[in-house]
C-alpha cells in the first residue's frame, strides 16, 4: 500500500482529470497508481491522501472507522459558547443531524500560511477561528455546519486525520511526502485491497428478460411435454396466422352448433339493392 500526504492548495480541484480554469491534482504528481482518498471542496485547503489502495477512501470517511479528521475554520463573526456547544452535540442540516463533534475557539495559528487570494478583509466585522473534529464525510459539512450556528466559513483548512498531521510534517502547500504506512498505527485495521472504483463507473445492466414463448416452452419441457414448434418465415420469427396459406391455419373447433353469421354489415339492410 503506497500512501502520499499532499498538501492541497487552495482553488486546486480534487481531480486528475485536467481542467481549463483551476489546476488538479495532475499538477502534483505523474504517478498513474494514485487515486485521491478523502477528497476536499475547490475552496478548501490542507491534507489530502493519495494512494493506490482502493479501500482507504471509504475507511477513512466511514464514522463506523472513527478516523477523525480536523479541520481549522475561520468564521465570520466572534464565535459563541453557544454556538460551540451546539457544533458539539450535533447540528440539523438538510441530510440529517450531524454526529457530536469536538469544536474548540483557538488563536490564529502561528503556522498559517498566506491564501491567494486572501480572505476578504473587513474592518467592521471581526473574525475568530474555530478547531473543529469529525469523523463523518458529508459534502461541505464543516462549512454548513458553522453556518448552521450563524457563523458562516471564511476559510478552511484540514490539518490532520488521525494521527497524521502536515504541520508535523512541515508540509507547505502544494509540497508532498510519501510515508510508511506500518509505521502508523491509523492504517493496521485498514480492509484488504480491492480494484479502485471512480465515480464514472459501468452501470449494473438488468437481466434480460425471457420472451414468453421461451418460458412457456420450458414449462413444457418441465412437463415432459414436446416444445411448441411454430412455423418460421424466411426473416426468422414466427408465421402470424394472417400470412399461413388457408390450409395451414388452425381450425376453430365447434360442437356442430355453430351457425354462420347471418347478420347483415353495419349500415345496410338485409334486403338493401
Amino acid at each position: 500500500m503506497k500512501i502520499v500526504i499532499l498538501n492541497k492548495p487552495y482553488d486546486v480541484l480534487s481531480q486528475f482529470r485536467a481542467d481549463e480554469k483551476h489546476q488538479t491534482m495532475a499538477d502534483f504528481t505523474q504517478d498513474p497508481d494514485l487515486r485521491i482518498a478523502g477528497r476536499l471542496d475547490l475552496d478548501s485547503e490542507g491534507l489530502m491522501f493519495l494512494t493506490d489502495h482502493g479501500g482507504l477512501n471509504q475507511f477513512i470517511t466511514n464514522p463506523a472507522s472513527k478516523k477523525f479528521k480536523t479541520y481549522v475554520v475561520q468564521v465570520d463573526g466572534e464565535i459563541t459558547d453557544e454556538a460551540l456547544e451546539q457544533l458539539r452535540k450535533g447540528v440539523e442540516l438538510k441530510d440529517g443531524i450531524t454526529l457530536p463533534a469536538k469544536a474548540e475557539k483557538i488563536d490564529e495559528p502561528d503556522w498559517l500560511w498566506e491564501r491567494t487570494p486572501p480572505v476578504r478583509f473587513r474592518a467592521s466585522v471581526p473574525t475568530s477561528w474555530v478547531e473543529i473534529q469529525i469523523c463523518e464525510g458529508r459534502n461541505r459539512q464543516v462549512r454548513r455546519m458553522t453556518s448552521a450556528v450563524g457563523f458562516p466559513t471564511l476559510r478552511l483548512i484540514r490539518t490532520q486525520i488521525g494521527t497524521i498531521s502536515i504541520i508535523k510534517l512541515g508540509l507547505q502547500p502544494g509540497e508532498q511526502v510519501e510515508i510508511e504506512p506500518l509505521l502508523y498505527p491509523d492504517f493496521k485495521d485498514v480492509p484488504a485491497d480491492k480494484p479502485y472504483e471512480g465515480r464514472s463507473f459501468a452501470k449494473k445492466t438488468a437481466p434480460k428478460k425471457q420472451h414468453f414463448s421461451v418460458a412457456k416452452d420450458k414449462a413444457r419441457e418441465e412437463k415432459g411435454e414436446a416444445p411448441f414448434k411454430g412455423k418460421k418465415k424466411a426473416g426468422g420469427g414466427t408465421t402470424r396466422i394472417w400470412q399461413m396459406d388457408d390450409a395451414d391455419k388452425p381450425r376453430r373447433k365447434t360442437n356442430g352448433t355453430t351457425r354462420p353469421n347471418s347478420k347483415a354489415p353495419r349500415g345496410r339492410g338485409r334486403n338493401a339493392r
